[in-house]
């Protein structure tokens, strides 16, 4: 059981996303997704965030249900508002509006007062050309620290 630390990564939107601005943010939930979420079952690999009159909603999240919870449980995928301030929220709504940019998720987790709260990062969608580079300099950099490792013999 997580009690506060991290919960869900999306280590992909790194490798599908160019990276510019990260910002961390809020996350209003119902009782049974809090729990669900310290059992440390949410996936955010296909979600994404959205400005919607005036509010910024995290879209397509899933937090699996709560088992103990009967019939008070929540829907899976339903959209959860995201906590930001009005400034930060034109900022983000600005920059969306520019040609390619979207909000995506990059962490959920539980804070030291153990609210949880998402990281968002502000992305430009990468060319595929754009992500074989990012493979190629992976690879690269795993083979190099073994390289190193191994003290130059080889």
């Amino acid at each position: 059981m997580i009690s506060h630390g991290l919960v869900a990564e999306n280590r992909r939107a790194r490798f599908d996303y160019e990276i510019s601005d990260t910002l961390e943010a809020g996350l209003v939930l119902t009782g049974t997704e809090v729990k669900s979420l310290r059992l440390g079952k949410a996936q955010i690999a296909e979600s994404y965030a959205s400005p919607e009159k005036g509010e910024l909603w995290l879209i397509n999240a899933h937090i699996p249900e709560y088992l103990e919870a009967n019939r008070f449980n929540h829907a899976e995928r339903r959209p959860r508002k995201l906590l930001v301030s009005k400034k930060q929220l034109a900022r983000l709504d600005a920059e969306v509006s520019r040609a390619g940019n979207t909000i995506v998720p990059l962490k959920i987790y539980f804070n030291d007062q153990g609210r949880a709260k998402v990281l968002i990062g502000l992305g430009k969608g990468k060319k595929n050309y754009d992500k074989r580079e990012t493979a190629r300099n992976r690879d690269w950099n795993r083979d190099k620290s073994r390289i190193m490792k191994e003290g130059g013999r080889g």
